[in-house]
């Protein structure tokens, strides 16, 4: 067993959507540390383009602008990719949205653009991409990885009804596209962050010693908890976890 090889992820392609800023952009620099070309894509063109400019001093990041929310949308982000590779290793489904409004109040609107976005939208560019991730499962194995919450597993104390439903409906979704995707050398598992700084979770970005004190851990997450769970699953080392959601949350959802 060779312990630098089982976390490698040398010559190795990753698309990770929302992969501007966040939790994807941390799982994008860690991707390139680990040895990957790194795509990738987010709706906003300018931050899209900023960040890939600045992961290239790291590794190769290409930026691939769209809006992964409408199957069009999807259909592009395939097509801009393979016009430079003819295979994918590794989908990180991240992109993402959250909405919240009283019970009473709460529109048609916002369920289903957070629907759409965190649950539709993993499941069809992952059937658009499966031809590409059939050709890459050679010598090993290719990965879907999807971006959980631990708002699908347990309860928080805010009202944003469509963001846990959606989460909680894609954690049972991995199961199931795992078992159909498996056979064909494609592992599907997920991964269910808690408090990180980002646009989504303004909280931890701003108020971080606040939110750390409901961390069991004392702290909120950072960098290298996030990039070391992503290249676990995506690397040799994370061949065997079919199917599952692994939590990297600090202790929180279990302190809830």
């Amino acid at each position: 067993m060779n312990i630098s090889q089982l976390f490698s992820l040398q010559g190795r392609t990753a698309l990770v959507t929302g992969g501007s800023r966040g939790i994807g952009r941390m799982i994008a620099e860690g991707y390139l540390r680990a040895g990957a070309r790194v795509y990738i894509s987010a709706r906003k063109a300018e931050a899209c383009d900023a960040t890939a400019q600045e992961l290239s001093a790291i590794g190769p990041c290409v930026s691939l602008p769209a809006d992964v929310s409408t199957l069009d949308g999807i259909r592009k982000l395939v097509a801009d990719y393979q016009q430079l590779e003819s295979s994918l290793d590794i989908l990180v489904n991240n992109a993402g949205a959250a909405w919240g409004a009283p019970y009473d109040e709460f529109p048609e609107s916002g369920w289903d653009k957070v629907a759409d976005l965190n649950m539709k939208t993993p499941f069809f560019l992952t059937q658009a991409l499966t031809p590409l991730l059939k050709k890459a499962a050679t010598d090993h194995l290719a990965k879907v990885i999807h971006i959980a919450s631990i708002d699908g597993i347990t309860v928080n104390p805010w009202e944003t009804y469509s963001y846990a439903a959606s989460k909680a409906g894609l954690i049972h979704l991995t199961k199931r596209m795992a078992l159909h995707l498996a056979p064909e050398r494609i592992v599907v598992s997920a991964i269910a962050p808690g408090p990180f700084a980002s646009e989504m979770n303004k909280s931890a970005r701003d108020h971080a010693d606040e939110v750390a004190e409901r961390v069991p851990l004392g702290r909120i997450g950072e960098l290298e908890d996030m990039a070391g769970a992503a290249i676990f699953l995506a690397s040799r080392a994370g061949d065997y976890v079919v199917g599952s959601t692994l939590v990297v949350d600090g202790g929180t959802a279990w302190g809830r």
